[in-house]
């Protein structure tokens, strides 16, 4: 099929199986390819149900300005969109962030907005400054990928759907991590509402308090802290009220770090962090499920917008990281 410019390239990515995680837990772990979207993450589907949203309302007009707060991956998406449709991109990125991240933005044509990494209730929180960037300008939106929920519309009409016509209907769990909660939200909404038998589980890096949450109605944090990047939260935004969740699981860095080498030494597949962390979370969850069960997650985006960190030995050894040797095999034990 052709396909109509890059809008209409998004979405529909393959569902792939990982023989190797399989074995090890005697279960199917399928994961959902969003890396293979145009824009390189699964952030592409949030950022055009955003736009196509200000478009629809009447908010966003011909040579209007997007502006939102981003940790890079929806930034990224929503350049390449603005680009598409010609409008002007400002992103807001906390200085934490990859500089591969940041590269691509400036290579995209985005204004990028560097500000320091503080908390949500601070008022120079990157969220908070692009908000009233956009706030002081004609025809212009903000984003607001944490609060507006076109956001996990967009996986509700998309990616859930996907993942039960490439499972023919045949799914048992189904588990990622979540930084705004689109994604978690509108795939276990889909899914729940086909088969409420799916279980669904919430992966949470250490220093986020989303498991918690899940687990024990508190928000409290787990762990000092992460390396990832774009997932794990303090609060809980307008997309994760809506997300139907059953379990949750907090997953250190090495474990993810362990899980991010095997996959590329053993699966073939260069990814990020987040995408380690749910393949750990989804082993978790197939083993709770028990044998022959079919366990899906999502690997997000490329491991090559993370090289300069998640793949230099100095720089996982100055985060208290190491790095596995090529033989080894993903140690799974939780």
């Amino acid at each position: 099929m052709i396909k109509n410019g890059f809008v209409n390239a998004i979405g529909n990515t393959p569902l792939i199986e990982l023989p190797s995680l399989s074995k090890l837990c005697g279960s199917h772990i399928l994961a959902k390819a969003e890396f293979l979207n145009p824009g390189g993450s699964v952030k592409d589907r949030a950022a055009l149900a955003l736009i196509q949203n200000a478009e629809n309302s009447g908010r966003l007009r011909p040579g209007g300005t997007v502006v939102e707060g981003t940790a890079g991956n929806t930034g990224i998406g929503l350049a390449h969109i603005c680009n598409a449709k010609g409008y002007r991109c400002i992103i807001v990125i906390p200085e934490t962030q990859s500089q591969e991240k940041m590269d691509a933005l400036t290579l995209l044509g985005a204004e990028v907005k560097k500000v320091p990494a503080v908390p949500y209730k601070d008022p120079e929180n990157y969220v908070k400054v692009s908000e009233r960037i956009a706030k002081s300008m004609d025809n212009a939106i903000w984003a607001n990928q944490f609060d507006n929920i076109s956001n996990q519309e967009a996986h509700f009409q998309t990616t859930g759907p996907e993942i039960w016509q490439q499972t023919a209907h045949n799914i048992d769990g189904f588990i990622c991590a979540t930084g705004t909660g689109g994604t978690l939200a509108g795939i276990s909404r889909f899914l729940k509402q086909k088969n409420k038998n799916i279980k669904i589980g919430l992966a949470d890096p250490h220093g986020s308090a989303l498991a918690n949450w899940v687990n024990f109605g508190k928000l409290e944090i787990t762990g000092k802290g992460s390396i990832t990047e774009g997932i794990g939260n303090g609060r809980i935004t307008e997309n994760l009220q809506k997300a139907q969740i059953d379990m949750a699981i907090s997953i250190d860095d090495q474990s993810t770090i362990n899980m991010l080498y095997h996959i590329l030494y053993h699966e073939g597949f260069l990814v990020g962090a987040s995408s380690a962390l749910n393949l750990v979370a989804a082993l978790w969850l197939a083993q709770k499920l028990g044998q022959n069960k079919t366990v899906v997650s999502i690997l997000c985006d490329s491991g090559i917008r993370y090289q300069s960190r998640l793949f230099n030995k100095k720089w996982l050894h100055s985060k208290g990281l190491r790095m596995p040797e090529k033989e080894s095999l993903y140690s799974y034990s939780m």
